[in-house]
């Protein structure tokens, strides 16, 4: 039986319109929209690629900035405009609108920061590559299957599934072996029986009759309220205490996250963009990965922490007690396997923001599947249909970037920033407060990205690339603006700014990139 998925046809949308039906999704005052530009926005290809990549760039990026914005608002307004009115009167006055400052996200800067983990250098060298040595597309008996090797023990497992020995490089040796197998067979017993990261190479006929494509929603972020327990005083709770005289709109929040790679990462480096205390927690057990550990620890503290050893688990629990956002993104059901799901992160703390990231969403068949970009591109028919609007007889095609990874980790600090707004919206309206639920997954992204269509024919290949920078020391006086070069414990570091601005306040990081687990596992010092 095939499950076609269904999709909203988005086609002729502009950014514009991108940033407007996923703020109506959200819930998010209408009153803040028309504070928001977008410099540079066109539908014309900006990006080499079939696939829309300039509009989700800015819009996804302008989403995160003007909710930012709008946290702030709501969290730093003073409703005093009677001065006979009781503060806890004041608390209770219904919020119809907040004034949201002008937010600024120019197009080209915007696709830059799609690539920044590619942009930087440490003393004047380029980042470490980080893809691993058999990662890649191999063939099969029937197509191919792309490995994800990142990480050292993804790429022993593989070879170990394949019969080599795990100090195999031998991209030839793997082919051989892989040649032997079918894609959904190698995929099933490599995902599903060995918790490794592998998936079969389809076309997007193949993944819309799989259960999973129509198990995906038709919106990449949700936020929803997960738990009423507490009285409209909102006792019990960590009331955020964003610092109105900040220049930054996020001061005062704190963020604890668990996250490796890119997608979550983005999302935790973003908030702290914007003033957000973040604590990124990683397992001691996982390696540093420098070519993106240096890019995306930046705005961090880092600490590691092994959630398998009860002292370390006791010192995440008092983290939990004094946060407000727990961001996680490793595999669906990691953390709740440790006893640390919403239900459980709500006992703690009960007004809590649980912000999850995942690779094929909360529901259907693969939602406690492991994956990453690259995959989910692989078996969801982007790489193929790529390769055919290319049209130089490759079997698949890589996008020019971690599209759909910048732009989930973009949602999801969008997400965060809603379910603020919503989380003290209920404070001040009078309704019970009690904890909330983010949910972006890659898969939805890739939907949304499908659903506004591809260019026609190589006309996507054919356009202006805003990708193109000049080498560093040749770059032209508007390139040069969007970097800056400052001192870290690795050597003199040159990165992309962020590309959005907020009227009145300042982005960017304060923190830099520090080696991980160097960090005390504590608020102080923040």
């Amino acid at each position: 039986m095939l499950h076609q998925s269904k999709m909203t046809n988005r086609t002729a949308f502009t950014a514009s319109d991108i940033v407007a039906e996923i703020w109506t999704h959200l819930d998010l005052p209408p009153s803040a929209l028309p504070s928001l530009h977008l410099p540079g926005a066109t539908e014309k290809p900006v990006v080499r690629s079939s696939f829309k990549i300039g509009l989700l760039a800015q819009s996804t990026i302008a989403l995160s900035a003007l909710s930012a914005a709008v946290a702030h608002s709501i969290l730093c307004v003073r409703l005093d405009s009677d001065p006979e009115q009781k503060e806890e009167d004041k608390d209770q006055k219904e919020v119809k609108g907040v004034n949201t400052p002008r937010t600024t996200v120019p197009l080209r800067h915007a696709v830059l920061e799609f690539q920044c983990e590619k942009l930087y250098t440490l003393s004047g060298a380029p980042p470490a590559e980080s893809w691993g040595p058999i990662g890649g597309l191999h063939p099969t008996v029937d197509g191919h299957v792309r490995i994800h090797d990142n990480f050292p023990h993804h790429r022993a497992g593989a070879l170990a599934l394949l019969g080599l020995d795990e100090t195999c490089r031998d991209r030839a040796a793997v082919a051989e072996r892989t040649r032997g197998w079918k894609s959904a067979d190698l995929e099933r017993v490599g995902v599903e029986e060995t918790g490794l990261a592998i998936y079969a190479l389809r076309n997007y006929g193949e993944w819309d009759a799989l259960p999973q494509a129509g198990a995906v929603g038709d919106f990449p972020v949700s936020v929803r309220r997960v738990g009423t327990s507490l009285s409209s005083s909102g006792y019990g709770y960590r009331r955020c205490g964003l610092n109105a005289s900040s220049p930054k709109c996020l001061s005062g929040l704190r963020v604890l996250e668990f996250s490796r790679v890119i997608a979550a990462p983005v999302a935790g480096k973003t908030l702290a963009a914007h003033g957000a205390d973040v604590l990124w927690v990683t397992c001691p057990r996982l390696p540093d990965i420098p070519g993106l550990d240096r890019e995306f620890s930046r705005g961090k503290k880092s600490v590691c922490l092994d959630l398998d050893v009860s002292e370390d688990k006791e010192k995440v629990l008092r983290l939990v007690r004094d946060a407000d956002v727990v961001i996680q993104g490793y595999r669906p059901g990691s953390l709740a396997a440790r006893g640390l799901d919403v239900q459980d992160l709500a006992k703690i703390n009960p007004g809590i923001i649980v912000a999850n990231l995942s690779a094929f969403g909360p529901d259907g068949e693969w939602k406690d599947r492991r994956g990453y970009d690259s995959l989910v591109q692989t078996a969801s028919g982007m790489n193929v249909s790529e390769a055919e609007h290319y049209g130089q007889g490759e079997v698949a095609k890589a996008l020019p970037c971690q599209a759909l990874d910048h732009s989930a980790g973009f949602l999801l600090a969008a997400g965060v920033c809603a379910a603020l707004y919503h989380r003290e919206k209920d404070r001040r309206e009078g309704r019970r407060v009690g904890a909330y639920v983010v949910d972006v997954s890659l898969a939805g992204v890739m939907k949304y990205l499908k659903s506004l269509g591809q260019y026609e024919g190589r006309s996507g290949f054919e356009g202006e690339d805003l990708m193109v920078l000049g080498a560093p020391g040749e770059r032209n006086k508007e390139e040069e603006a969007f970097f800056e070069t400052r001192p870290t414990v690795f050597g003199e570091m040159t990165f992309l700014r962020h590309s959005a601005s907020v009227e009145g306040f300042e982005t960017g990081w304060d923190t830099m990139p520090m080696s991980l687990g160097s960090g005390e596992a504590s608020w102080s010092g923040l």
